[in-house]
């Protein structure tokens, strides 16, 4: 019997100190809402959302999707990503596309500071990579100007993704040592790059144009203009690492016929240079059968 009660004293003094813990809770006066209504520091994740594959978001891209209270996407931004989000977070279309009516920069970087100032915890998702012709610096320089914390998430830029799935190597041993990546979309939309230099940059290397889709005939017929050789292989990638992926193969002179026949809407990415042939032949049906993990 006294073993018993022995036993049982740890017991009842944590029942009553834990009744009263909980009649102290209940006595305690309310908070003032002068207090409580203090404003929340929002903070902005510009995140990079990889070339298609929703597979190919790195898991910190993923997880801050699953944690935020508004993302705002842009036109780059993969269907099957944008299913990622979990359906209670506000998300808002800041898409840009060449020849569409689309929302200015200057609109976007007032946005996501708008957002984040009123508390939210935001992410600006970006195809590709944040690092690549993905204009982070002058959202960023917003957000510095307006104090408000933020981080950059990589992804797996358009290059990188468009090589795995079509097996085109970016660099190889025989033919190109080094990748130059450069966009046909610049902040003058009469500027042009330096034809000569950038011909004599594909005679020994593999460059890869983003954004070159609408302007491939001037950029084809400058390029010979400034002495690059006609058969120079070319391959035009739309919609990579998705299932709607296409690829054209041709030559400097016969590309922009081939892309025209097929109709090509984009977005595109354009690979010059001799690594277009030596194309390996990837299975994509492979990829298909991996996987997918829920709840990273």
């Amino acid at each position: 019997m006294i073993n018993s009660a022995i036993t049982k004293l740890p017991q009842m003094f944590f029942r009553k100190l834990m009744t009263g813990q909980q009649r102290h809770r209940v006595m305690q006066p309310a908070t003032p809402a002068s207090l409580t209504d203090e404003k929340k520091q929002g903070q902005v994740f510009i995140v990079g959302a990889g070339p298609g594959d929703a597979e190919l978001l790195t898991i910190k891209a993923w997880k801050c999707l699953q944690q935020a209270d508004a993302v705002l996407f842009d036109w780059l931004v993969d269907e099957s990503v944008i299913a990622e989000i979990p359906r209670h977070v506000k998300t808002e279309f800041v898409g840009k596309r060449a020849g569409k009516h689309s929302m200015v920069q200057d609109d976007i970087c007032k946005r996501v500071v708008e957002l984040a100032q009123s508390g939210l915890n935001v992410v600006r998702l970006k195809g590709g990579d944040p690092a690549v012709f993905a204009r982070t610096c002058e959202e960023t320089a917003a957000l510095e100007a307006a104090d408000i914390p933020f981080a950059i998430v990589p992804g797996i830029t358009a290059a990188s993704g468009a090589s795995a799935y079509t097996g085109i190597p970016l660099t190889e041993r025989n033919c190109a040592q080094s990748v130059t990546l450069t966009t046909a979309s610049f902040k003058d939309k009469n500027q042009m790059p330096d034809w000569a230099t950038l011909a004599d940059t594909m005679q020994r290397q593999t460059v890869v144009v983003y954004m070159g889709l609408s302007r491939l005939s001037k950029i084809t017929s400058e390029l010979v203009d400034a002495g690059i050789r006609e058969t120079l292989p070319v391959a035009v990638i739309e919609n990579a690492c998705t299932p709607n992926q296409q690829v054209i193969t041709g030559t400097v002179s016969s590309i922009a016929e081939q892309v025209t026949s097929a109709n090509l809407q984009g977005p595109a990415l354009l690979i010059f240079g001799e690594v277009v042939k030596s194309r390996q032949q990837v299975s994509t049906a492979l990829l298909q059968q991996v996987t997918h993990v829920a709840g990273i």
